[in-house]
C-alpha cells in the first residue's frame, strides 16, 4: 500500500475510533430529553442503561473482535463493524420505546466494540518501526478526542435542532413523524453519515489490501463462556455501591457479589476451556512476555485512575462548586482534550525516551494531580479544576501509545488484534473497579451523613452556626448554611477517593519499568527498529 493510501485509511480508522469515543459521552448529555421523551423520571434507572450498556457491550465484544481480526484479517472486519455501528444509530434515532432504544444501543456498541481493536490491530500493520507508535498515537487520540467532543456534540444538536414544526406542516404519517421530530433523535442520526462516508473511503483505501490471516481456530464454548463470564462481573462492578438494584427481594449486596463471583468463574472457565480445546481467547502463555503483561496491568491501574478523575471530577464541579452542565463541559473536557494531546504526543515522545521513560513521565504528571486534586476545598476556582484536570489528562494520556504499542509489539503479527484488544479490555476493567469502589464508598458516607442530619428533628442543628439555630430547617438561611457544610463534606470525602488513585498508579511504575525490557522491537532514537530478546525464554517476540 502507498503511504497516501496508508494515510487515507489511517484518517478513517481515526474516524471509526472517533465515534466509538464520541458515544461514551454524547448520549449522556441526551438523556434527561430521552427520558422525558419516552419514558418517565420513575423510569431514570432503566434509562441509566442506554449508557451502561453500551459501554458494558462494548467492552465484552473487544475481545473477540480482536480475536477475529487476527484470524479474518481486519479489512473486512472494520467494514463491518463500521456497517454494524451506523445502522445502530440509525435504529437508536428511530426508537419508539425505550426498550427498542436500549436494543438498538446493543447493536451500535457491537460494531463500536469492533472499532477500537480492529482499527489498533490495522495501524500496526500499516506502519512499521518509528512510524507505528505515531499511528497508534492518533488512535488513542482520536478516542479521547471523541470522548471530549461529546458533551459539546450533544449539547449543540439540542440546542440548534428543533425540527417539530416543520415536519407538522409536510403531512408525514405519524410513525415517521414521530421517529423524526425530538431533537435528541439527530444526536444518534449524526453518527450515520460520518459512518457511511467512512464506510466509502475504507472501501476505497483498502481495496486490494488486508492483513495477513492465522489458520488458528476459536474454540465457541469456550469463548462463549468467557465472555458471558466477562459480562457478568462487568455489570456486578457496574451495579456494585449503586442503587440500581434496590428493590429486589434479595439482598442488593448478594445480587453485586453473586454476579461479580460468577463472572470471575465463568471467565476463568472459559479461558482454561478454550485453551484446553486449542481456540484460546487469550493464551496464558502471553503473560511470559513481561512486556505483553506490564502493558494489561499499566492498562488497568491507569484505567482505575482515570475513571477516579472523572467521576472525582464531575462530582466536585456538581456538588461542591454547585457548577452547572456548562461548568462541567469545561472541567471535564479539559480532561478529555489534554487526554487526546498527550495520547498523540506520546507517539512523538517515544520515539525518544522510550516507552519506559515516557509512562513514567506521565505517571508523574498524573500523580502530580491527583496530589493537587486530593487539597480542592469550596474556595478552589473552576480554573484550578480544570487546570489539575487537564495535567491528570495529559499525564494518563502519555501512557496510552507506550502500552499499547509495547503489547502489539510483544506478541507480534499474528496477535496484533486480541493484544490491542486485551490491553483496552484491562483499562476498562479498571474504570469499572475504579467507579463501583467510588460509587460504594461515597454513596456510604453519604448517607451516613444523611442519617446523622436528620436523625432527630433538631439533629440538624449540630452542623449549623449557633447564631442559626432557633431558626427551622426549612429557612432559607439554615439551608444555606447546610448546603455549605455539606459541599465541605464532600471535599473530604473526594480527598482520600483521590489520593488511593494516585497510590493505585504510583503501584504502576513497577509494571512501567518491565514495558521496554522484554519489548520485542523498540525504537530507536534515529528511527531503527533495536531487536531485544523477551528475558523470560530468551525468544524474540515481536513483528
Amino acid at each position: 500500500m502507498s503511504r497516501g493510501a496508508a494515510l487515507v485509511l489511517l484518517v478513517v480508522l481515526g474516524i471509526g475510533a472517533f465515534l466509538t469515543g464520541l458515544e461514551l459521552m454524547v448520549t449522556a448529555v441526551a438523556l434527561p430529553a430521552i427520558v422525558v421523551d419516552l419514558a418517565s423520571w420513575s423510569e431514570l434507572r432503566k434509562a441509566s442503561w442506554i449508557v451502561n450498556a453500551y459501554l458494558l457491550t462494548t467492552v465484552v465484544v473487544m475481545p473477540i473482535a480482536g480475536r477475529l481480526a487476527d484470524r479474518w484479517g481486519v479489512r473486512r472486519l472494520f467494514l463491518g463493524g463500521l456497517a454494524l455501528f451506523a445502522v445502530g444509530s440509525a435504529l437508536a434515532g428511530a426508537a419508539p420505546s425505550l426498550d427498542l432504544l436500549i436494543a438498538a444501543r446493543v447493536v451500535q456498541a457491537v460494531g463500536g466494540g469492533v472499532l477500537v481493536p480492529v482499527a489498533t490491530a490495522a495501524a500496526s500493520h500499516l506502519f512499521e518501526g518509528p512510524a507505528r507508535p505515531r499511528a497508534l498515537g492518533a488512535i488513542g487520540a482520536l478516542t479521547f478526542l471523541g470522548m471530549a467532543a461529546g458533551p459539546f456534540v450533544g449539547s449543540t444538536v439540542l440546542a440548534a435542532v428543533h425540527p417539530a414544526d416543520a415536519l407538522a406542516s409536510a403531512g408525514l404519517p405519524a410513525p415517521v413523524l414521530g421517529a423524526l421530530d425530538a431533537p435528541w433523535r439527530y444526536v444518534f442520526y449524526l453518527n450515520v453519515p460520518i459512518a457511511v462516508a467512512a464506510l466509502g473511503l475504507a472501501w476505497a483505501a483498502a481495496g486490494g489490501w488486508d492483513t495477513p490471516r492465522t489458520p488458528r481456530r476459536i474454540d465457541l464454548l469456550g469463548t462463549g463462556l468467557a465472555t458471558a463470564g466477562l459480562a457478568a462481573l462487568l455489570v456486578g462492578l457496574t451495579l456494585g455501591g449503586s442503587s440500581q438494584v434496590e428493590g429486589l427481594a434479595v439482598d442488593p449486596g448478594l445480587v453485586v457479589g453473586g454476579l461479580v463471583i460468577a463472572g470471575v468463574v465463568g471467565l476463568g472457565l472459559g479461558l482454561m476451556l478454550a485453551s484446553a480445546r486449542g481456540g484460546p481467547l487469550l493464551d496464558p502463555r502471553w503473560f511470559r512476555s513481561r512486556a505483553f503483561g506490564s502493558a494489561v496491568a499499566v492498562s488497568a491501574l491507569t484505567g482505575y485512575a482515570f475513571a477516579t478523575a472523572i467521576i472525582g471530577g464531575a462530582v466536585f464541579v456538581d456538588r461542591v462548586l454547585y457548577g452547572g452542565p456548562d461548568v462541567q463541559r469545561v472541567a471535564l473536557g479539559s480532561l478529555a482534550l489534554a487526554t487526546a494531546a498527550g495520547a498523540f504526543g506520546s507517539g512523538l515522545v517515544l520515539r525518544v525516551a522510550g516507552p519506559r521513560l515516557t509512562t513514567l513521565g506521565g505517571l508523574a504528571l498524573a500523580v502530580l494531580a491527583l496530589w493537587r486534586m486530593s487539597g480542592w476545598t469550596p474556595a478552589t476556582t473552576l480554573g484550578e479544576v480544570a487546570v489539575s484536570l487537564a495535567t491528570f489528562g495529559l499525564g494518563f494520556g502519555l501512557t496510552v501509545t507506550p502500552r499499547s504499542t509495547a503489547a502489539v509489539e510483544a506478541l507480534g503479527r499474528e496477535a496484533f488484534g486480541i493484544a490491542s484488544a486485551i490491553v483496552t479490555v484491562a483499562r476498562e476493567v479498571g474504570m469499572a473497579v475504579g467507579l463501583a469502589v467510588l460509587t460504594a464508598f461515597g454513596s456510604t458516607v453519604i448517607d451516613q451523613l444523611g442519617t446523622e442530619v436528620y436523625a432527630t428533628p433538631d439533629a440538624y442543628k449540630a452542623f449549623i452556626p449557633v447564631a442559626l439555630r432557633d431558626r427551622p430547617l426549612r429557612d432559607g438561611l439554615v439551608v444555606q448554611a447546610l448546603e455549605r457544610w455539606a459541599s465541605g463534606e464532600a471535599a473530604t470525602i473526594l480527598v482520600g477517593i483521590f489520593l488511593v488513585a494516585a497510590a493505585v498508579l504510583a503501584v504502576a511504575v513497577v509494571p512501567t519499568i518491565a514495558l521496554e525490557r522484554g519489548w520485542g522491537v523498540r525504537i530507536g532514537r534515529h528511527g531503527g527498529p533495536r531487536w531485544a530478546e523477551d528475558g523470560a525464554d530468551g525468544t524474540i517476540l515481536g513483528a
